[in-house]
């Protein structure tokens, strides 16, 4: 992989499933690696975030653009944030470079919309256009149990070419604290998005240890 497909854009969604860490962590990973993040934080996700975490996200664009550079300490460049009716944001056209999206964490009813291809926002044409342009999709959902319309979306989506990567983290790893328990599934993100990490050994790693 060149050093530009390394660096290349991608889209992180957030809904209002819980589960926040995971996208948190997520945006936290892709910003310090380089590489260039469009963000889209739906309302539902920002009160999930108020109730999971003790963070104070601020709501406009522009402003959590700043928060969250500031957070993680890197150049503003690095991050675009757009609001839910921005249909001029260049992500909304298959002529944009991004390549990958994940939505994370991915609420049913997001889940739903982009099965149907409703593309009421802008969350839910970015999805589309990954969808159209056969580019990577990751929808990380974060719901139990499942329901029969539930897995018939998932299917669906499945065929159309998105990869359905449900929060359900391993333990093989032990891990001792929640963000041991985070990490697992961050790092299986990263993993199919081709970027690397060191977040956990891998399964084998260890052998004859």
């Amino acid at each position: 992989m060149s050093m530009l497909e390394q660096r290349s854009p991608v889209i992180l969604a957030m809904t209002g499933a819980s589960g926040a860490a995971y996208g948190l962590r997520l945006l936290e990973l892709l910003l310090q690696s380089g590489h260039p993040v469009y963000l889209l934080v739906s309302k539902a996700a920002q009160m999930v975030l108020a109730m999971e975490t003790e963070l104070d996200v601020p709501s406009r664009p522009a402003e959590m653009q700043r928060f969250f550079c500031d957070r993680y300490q890197v150049e503003t460049s690095l991050l675009s944030v757009y609001g839910r009716e921005e249909w001029t944001a260049p992500i909304a056209s298959g002529s944009h470079t991004a390549r990958q999206m994940v939505v994370c964490p991915c609420t049913t009813g997001t889940l739903a919309a982009i099965a149907h291809g409703t593309s009421d926002n802008l969350l839910e044409r970015a999805a589309d256009v990954m969808l159209k342009e056969k580019r990577r999709l990751i929808l990380v959902v974060r719901e139990t149990p499942l329901s029969t319309i539930h897995l018939e979306n998932m299917l669906k989506l499945s065929r159309a070419g998105a990869t359905i990567m449900p929060a359900n983290p391993g333990f093989y790893q032990q891990p001792r604290q929640i963000g041991e328990v985070v990490d697992f599934i961050v790092a299986r993100i990263l993993d199919h998005l081709g970027i690397a990490h060191q977040l956990l050994p891998r399964w084998g790693d260890d052998a004859g240890k």
